[in-house]
């Protein structure tokens, strides 16, 4: 297993996943430092015996804590106001993928590919295969060409629904009667596993997302 498998994080299959995963390590580093620092000053604390009952200000000690946690915060803001950035790109080229949410189940539409609306469903226990993943299985999976720009475009026809892939960093809300868009860039052949990450209803948890990665050749055949 992976190292973000261990810490049940999904290996990325795309650059902004990616970014997401290295803007993690960074935003830890910064909460473990603080965390020893204060657990260090709060040993210290219990431990020293000596009192400053006439001292009233320290400019100094409070200038520095000032600034010093401001620094912290644009240490902390600046890749994450990059990363917003990146999030919002759109690609003007490459393969649209239309995703419409239902209870409780997706439909899908490639305009491109002259691929027409299909219903996607989970895959229930009793039919399940040798190595199957139960709960994340469909009978009909979208599948799209990798190493290529894709834009993906998500509605309801009925309720809230979220449409959500973490191992491509994509997490839109599919709201009836409005299209919302996300940039996504599949770096490698694979078969990637989402769920509806907003709750719509009794069978919310049973409407999985599977998107198969190909190569173009087998996408276009």
């Amino acid at each position: 297993m992976s190292f973000w498998g261990q810490l049940n994080l999904m290996d990325p299959a795309s650059p902004i996943q990616a970014e997401m995963l290295l803007f993690h390590d960074h935003a830890m580093v910064l909460l473990i430092g603080i965390f020893t620092f204060v657990a260090l000053i709060g040993v210290n604390l219990v431990f020293n015996s000596f009192s400053s009952r006439t001292m009233h200000e320290a400019q100094q000690l409070e200038t520095i804590w000032t600034i010093v946690p401001a620094l912290l915060l644009l240490w902390l803001a600046l890749p994450s106001l990059r990363l917003l950035y990146l999030l919002d790109e759109q690609s003007g080229s490459g393969i649209v993928l239309k995703s419409t949410g239902h209870q409780w189940y997706w439909s899908y539409e490639v305009p491109a590919a002259n691929i027409e609306s299909f219903d996607s469903y989970m895959v229930q226990e009793p039919d399940l295969q040798y190595g199957d993943y139960r709960l994340l299985e469909v009978d009909n999976r979208a599948s799209l060409p990798f190493d290529m720009s894709t834009t993906v475009i998500a509605t309801s026809a009925d309720v809230l629904h979220a449409w959500t892939l973490p191992s491509m960093g994509v997490k839109m809300d599919a709201v009836p009667g409005r299209l919302n868009t996300m940039g996504m860039f599949i770096e490698s052949p694979g078969i990637y596993y989402g769920q509806c990450s907003e709750i719509c209803g009794a069978n919310h948890s049973f409407m999985p997302i599977v998107v198969e990665a190909v190569d173009i050749v087998d996408f276009l055949a």
